[in-house]
């Protein structure tokens, strides 16, 4: 029987994580959020806490505001990711629209009489944060051959040993050490500034096949495959492992970034203990802002631990910013790529001698945490909510899990203690052979992915103009990103291929009211 939220959780605290998360050598470890300024819950808040964030027979009217008091008005144009959380004070706006300015900033190359906005690449995928998070939604890939990518790139690494490993995660059950390529490092970037060659050009093609549904139906889906083409410094590793990579959608951040760790941990059944087949498990990676293993919880494997590692690895891997998180100057360039090291750069005395000195990068940080998650649309509709009972009966809930209350935060009073329903268990899964790019992340497998959250998965196209779901954009629908699911998700999916069609209609017409 496919696990839903109505189960306990199994791990009921903690102090469980070292036995079940760590190796022995990292088992005195206690892994918590030091990200976070906590004013601890009482047994009262715990219980009511229990009680609330699992999905009745009978909707929720909390449920309307998957953002909970920091929800914002659904608008029905290109800006509906763009808002600032709704419970703002007006005192905190102005720092929004600062990191929104930071955000929406384009690069240029050094030197640059406009120093404020010089440093860009050496080499880059993009100019600014927003040319691949389209209006704070998804980036797009290219739809098919000789067609430029928008905020897609190719991932990097080669297999390591455990000598290779971080310092600190020795003793992590699971972790898969890999290295940067020795030539172009852990990402390729296709621009490169004035005198440099690109280290290479991207190549997507797509070929296409028919999925049989009931009632007569068919979909129609594209499976990708990539080529890293024109490599300006030679060849790749023979080794090399590339995965390609999508922006995401930016909203909710600081409220994911809020959930207690241990909320997280509690959904986690890393050896499929009661054999319902969904086998979630927490990525553990080396945080360098906090100097130890942290819980992963953003990017498609879930490679980092907050909002800001997260924002100054753009920075650097994207565009080529120096951060004081992420200092080289020359972003992602490798010693071997000794002109891109020698090129100018932004470096700033009057910026704490960095491109974005850290002023900045905690407003692009605090801009990021605070793009409130619209309403839901049309959640009272007789079909709509049939669809919901779909989406608990077919088992999607299973790793989707709808709802969690935030921390109590000293300092966040718009992420604090927020009952919101981001459709996430924040957790890896197997996703099966259709999905997988064979290049392993901290401890996610070449075949595993963070769930990716729901809420705003209806608004895609308004906000970008194009419907692409999953980690390459291959999926142009939700339904077609439902069929692409297998792994743990694969029961699930074929109870959606073969239910009859009016409810499949109505398990997407959910979807799209999140």
């Amino acid at each position: 029987m496919p696990r839903t939220p109505t189960h306990p959780p199994r791990w009921p605290g903690l102090l469980a994580l070292p036995l079940l998360a760590l190796g022995t050598a990292a088992s005195a470890q206690v892994l918590g959020d030091p990200h976070l300024t906590v004013i601890p819950r009482t047994p009262e808040e715990a219980a009511r806490i229990a009680a609330v964030v699992i999905p009745g027979a009978s909707p929720s009217p909390f449920e309307a505001n998957p953002g909970g008091a920091a929800t914002v008005r659904a608008r029905t144009n290109a800006d509906a990711f763009s808002q600032p959380s709704g419970n703002m004070s007006f005192d905190r706006r102005a720092d929004f629209a600062i990191g929104n300015g930071l955000f929406r900033k384009i690069w240029v190359s050094a030197p640059s009489s406009t120093l404020a906005s010089d440093g860009l690449g050496p080499f880059y995928n993009a100019r600014g944060c927003q040319n691949c998070h389209i209006k704070d939604g998804r980036g797009h890939p290219p739809a098919g051959p000789g067609e430029s990518a928008v905020s897609l790139f190719l991932r990097i690494s080669i297999p390591a040993t455990p000598a290779d490993t971080e310092p600190g995660m020795e003793g992590i059950v699971g972790y898969l050490a890999t290295l940067p390529d020795p030539v172009y490092g852990t990402q390729l970037q296709d621009f490169a500034t004035a005198g440099l060659a690109a280290e290479m050009q991207l190549q997507v093609t797509y070929e296409e096949f028919e999925v049989a549904l009931s009632d007569g139906e068919t979909a129609t889906l594209r499976r990708p495959t990539y080529a890293a083409t024109d490599l300006g410094y030679g060849p790749l590793h023979p080794d090399a492992m590339l995965s390609p990579r999508v922006a995401p959608q930016m909203i909710g951040l600081g409220l994911l970034e809020a959930i207690p760790a241990a909320d997280i941990l509690a959904h986690a059944d890393p050896d499929d203990g009661d054999g319902d087949g969904i086998s979630g498990r927490p990525n553990i990676v080396w945080s360098p802002e906090f100097n130890q293993p942290m819980l992963g919880r953003f990017g498609w494997k879930a490679g980092a631990p907050t909002v800001l590692h997260q924002s100054a690895g753009a920075f650097s891997g994207d565009i080529g910013i120096s951060t004081p998180l992420f200092p080289a100057p020359w972003g992602e360039c490798t010693e071997a790529q000794t002109d891109c090291r020698a090129a100018p750069h932004g470096d700033d005395a009057a910026q704490d001698g960095f491109e974005v000195d850290q002023q900045g990068l905690d407003l692009v940080t605090f801009y990021s945490r605070n793009l409130g998650v619209p309403a839901r649309r049309d959640a009272d509709d007789t079909q709509v909510l049939h669809g919901r009972s779909l989406f608990l009966e077919t088992g999607c809930a299973s790793c989707h899990t709808p709802a969690f209350v935030t921390h109590r935060l000293a300092d966040q009073p718009e992420q604090s203690f927020q009952l919101i329903w981001p459709f996430t268990d924040l957790l890896l899964h197997d996703m099966g052979e259709g999905l997988a790019d064979h290049r392993p992340e901290g401890r996610a497998s070449g075949s595993e992915w963070r769930t990716a959250p729901l809420w705003g998965i209806g608004l895609t196209e308004q906000v970008g103009g194009v419907s692409n779901f999953l980690h390459d954009g291959r999926a142009r629908s939700i339904l077609e990103a439902i069929l692409w699911h297998g792994g743990e998700a694969e029961a699930a999916r074929d109870r959606v291929v073969t239910m009859p069609a009016t409810d499949r209609a109505a398990l997407i017409r959910y979807l799209e009211s999140l």
